[in-house]
């Protein structure tokens, strides 16, 4: 094996263990599935993880040859552009990871982190000020009690698309909105008709202890919430469509 061919492999290997780190992270801790679906970030992640494990070690060899003065510079700006891609693509992937899944009236909303409404986490109980770095978390929101208040947030769902979802300053622990979700909560029958009735069946065999279900709203995919009746607990996000 030539030199230029082991560099390169050496690359390559060091890359693509890299990211497998990477791949774990994103689809176990922050897009868990079916989240990636919902979000709809699979495919333009994989795409610029590929180029960025592909494109390093070729340019390595490319430039490899032994005893070549500047091999040392070079290699170290391939090393540093190729993390600085790999760095671009994680931020960018990091900001639109789910953040918070929030009941809301009568459904749930996925947030991203971008989605989050900041101007006034200074009111927010510490438990929400900072997404979680392991993974979405459960959560409930409340309209407030003041009516100008409320009045506010009405108008800027309607025409700046902020609703109560997004505001952390007005999220609550998910198991204090229990007999507020048993109210809402939908009977399995009423799952929409463009569900197949073996998709339906596959999904709910999966999940025996789920009798009643809630829509989850997001910006890709929405999906569904199937929970359990008596307990208003969360048993799983499915990939079936809750509206006709």
């Amino acid at each position: 094996m030539s030199a230029r061919i082991k560099a390169f492999t050496i690359h390559l290997t060091i890359s693509a263990v890299i990211a497998l780190a990477v791949i774990g992270v994103v689809f176990y801790l922050w897009y868990p599935a079916p989240l990636h679906t919902v979000v709809g970030v699979t495919q333009i992640f994989l795409i610029l993880l590929a180029v960025d494990v592909v494109l390093g070690p070729l340019l390595t060899l490319l430039v490899y040859k032994v005893g070549k003065k500047s091999l040392v510079m070079d290699l170290s700006v391939i090393a540093l552009l190729q993390l600085a891609a790999l760095c671009y693509g994680l931020l960018t992937v990091a900001e639109g990871r789910p953040a918070w899944l929030v009941f809301a009236a009568d459904r749930f909303d996925l947030v991203r982190v971008l989605d989050i409404d900041e101007r006034k986490l200074d009111q927010t109980d510490l438990n929400y000020r900072q997404p979680s770095l392991l993974g979405p978390q459960w959560v409930a929101a409340t309209n407030p009690t003041d009516s100008d208040e409320r009045n506010d947030i009405l108008m800027e769902s309607v025409f700046a698309g902020v609703d109560i979802a997004q505001r952390p300053n007005l999220y609550q622990p998910l198991d204090s909105q229990k007999e507020s979700i048993k109210k809402r909560l939908l009977e399995l029958s009423d799952l929409p008709a463009n569900n197949t009735a073996e998709d339906i069946k596959a999904v709910l065999a999966k999940h025996p202890k789920a009798d009643t279900w809630l829509p989850l709203r997001a910006n890709n995919q929405d999906m569904v919430v199937l929970m359990h009746k008596d307990t208003a607990e969360v048993v799983a996000i499915v990939d079936l469509r809750p509206w006709k």
